[in-house]
């Protein structure tokens, strides 16, 4: 068995009665990418095989931390991680643009006020709100913790008892490389 690597994948539809495409982020499990296929249908039943991958990473690396997926089997306890890997989902306005634009970003912190104070330093936060439409994490108005979530507790349940992440400073870990297109599930 190959050593299990944690994957990003903003999955795509455009589901029965809706008028324009539909977009979410899913995170999970395998040693390789064709390995998520069954798992992201289950996700997104709406999509009734109307679904597609717009981008993909395989998460190895965030803000210079190495992030390793490790089989609980193989952890005699779980000790208090000192840092956490959190994905945000940030959305802002442009003045005369008729949209919400989305800038989603993986934060390793130590808490949820960390993460929040990174997502604040982000080019998109400083410059994409207008006056009566601020910059902000989805889902709340304004900025507010209870909206980000940390990785390991979005995995489906059967990922959740099986693995956990390792986050420790990585060094001179390389990007990770970013999948863009569309990518339809039975050609991963």
């Amino acid at each position: 068995m190959q050593q299990p690597k944690l994957y990003m994948l903003l999955l795509g539809s455009r589901p029965a009665g809706r008028n324009t495409e539909q977009h979410d982020i899913f995170f999970g499990i395998g040693e390789a990418i064709k390995d998520l296929v069954p798992a992201t249908k289950a996700f997104w039943p709406e999509a009734k095989g109307n679904l597609h991958v717009d981008a993909w990473r395989e998460v190895t690396q965030v803000d210079g931390f190495e992030v390793k997926v490790i089989l609980r089997a193989e952890v005699s306890h779980e000790a208090a991680a000192e840092n956490r890997l959190f994905f945000l989902n940030l959305g802002g306005y442009k003045a005369g643009e008729f949209d919400e634009f989305h800038y989603k970003m993986l934060a390793v912190a130590e808490d949820k006020k960390a993460a929040i104070r990174q997502a604040r330093q982000t080019a998109f936060y400083r410059h994409t709100g207008i006056k009566g439409a601020p910059s902000h994490i989805d889902e709340k108005f304004g900025v507010d913790v209870d909206e980000l979530y940390q990785v390991k507790d979005i995995l489906s349940p059967a990922q959740k008892e099986h693995y956990t992440l390792a986050i420790q400073p990585g060094g001179a870990v390389p990007e990770d490389e970013l999948h863009l297109g569309y990518f339809k599930l039975h050609k991963l």
